[in-house]
């Protein structure tokens, strides 16, 4: 038995179809099939049986899944120390985060890292869906939730200001409760959004138009007079069709938490690019103590580029 083959078995249980496990596993849909095959009969048993919803695991399929679980993991766990020991900067570096903190914290701090490490590829996720460290699908994360896996090396990094958004040319709005208004807000079926609660709470009678789990749809509707919407400042800056409000209460910011599965804690490349992010947040910290503002005019280090944490207020580790 090969682990090659438990790792498709696995896929298969957790896609319910060949299709979908070859997608997951970047293999041909007849290369899944017929590695199933070759497992099912080095160990004898039907492990999968067709229905309407899919491929369900036989008795014996279901029998084996917390073992085969069992083995990826041991598997993973090889694999993270072996890289953690890599001494080199070369190779990938996977950056998993959100789709703005992607478009717009990110690239000033990748201009850097590529410029000092140019033998290192950087991959970077963004989008809903948490990558997980565990499995290597990312090495290492940005979110604004902190994380809850054992195993991970974590620190809330920076904090983000946000504020309420409408197009550049949109006439100077009345505010009161709202009415005769349009607001754009988050799609919440994926969590609880505080700057999006304090929006329709704000503007109670103002008329819902639009919702988009993507910020970046949200501030380009906004830009083009849909509604208000509420936006990192860090995109509000960055776009020049939008304009932010003064209002007399701003909405609420959201921590980024930063984390790496402690296998990687001695990866090299890894630690160059997290000692980079902490010299970007250090710089905006002294730059905001330098000037006695709340708020670091300018997070860039070596040239003049925007401020990739926006308005936030960093924030050191373990607070």
């Amino acid at each position: 038995m090969q682990w090659s083959d438990v790792r498709i078995f696995l896929a298969i249980a957790r896609a319910g179809s060949l299709g979908g496990a070859a997608r997951a596993l970047h293999l041909s849909h007849p290369t899944v099939g017929r590695r199933l095959r070759a497992l099912e009969q080095a160990m004898g048993h039907v492990l999968f049986q067709r229905t309407a919803d899919g491929l369900v695991p036989t008795e014996e399929g279901a029998a084996i899944v917390a073992l085969a679980e069992q083995m990826e993991e041991s598997a993973l766990a090889m694999e993270r120390r072996l890289a953690g020991q890599e001494q080199n900067y070369q190779g990938s570096l996977r950056i998993s985060s959100a789709d703005w903190f992607g478009a717009y914290v990110l690239p000033p701090i990748i201009t850097d890292y590529v410029e000092a490490h140019p033998n290192v590829e950087i991959e970077v996720l963004t989008g809903t869906r948490l990558f997980s460290l565990a499995q290597r699908e990312a090495d290492i994360a940005f979110r604004i939730v902190p994380f809850e896996t054992p195993d991970i090396v974590q620190r809330r990094l920076v904090g983000l200001a946000y504020g309420a958004y409408v197009a550049v040319d949109a006439p100077e709005p009345v505010f009161g409760d709202g009415s005769g208004f349009r607001l754009i807000t988050h799609d919440t079926s994926t969590g609880h959004f505080p700057d999006i609660a304090w929006l329709t709470e704000s503007f109670p009678n103002a008329r819902p138009i639009l919702r988009s789990n993507n910020r970046n749809v949200q501030a380009r509707m906004c830009s083009q007079g849909v509604g208000i919407a509420v936006l990192p400042q860090v995109i509000g800056r960055q776009l020049p069709d939008l304009r932010l409000l003064d209002l007399p209460a701003q909405p609420p910011g959201r921590d980024i938490w930063m984390g790496y599965h402690r296998d990687l804690r001695h990866l090299s490349r890894l630690r160059a690019f997290i000692a980079l992010v902490v010299e970007h947040v250090e710089n905006a910290r002294s730059r905001a103590g330098a000037s006695r503002q709340a708020v670091p005019v300018n997070l860039d280090i070596r040239r003049k580029r925007p401020d990739p944490f926006g308005d936030g207020k960093p924030v050191r580790q373990g607070e």
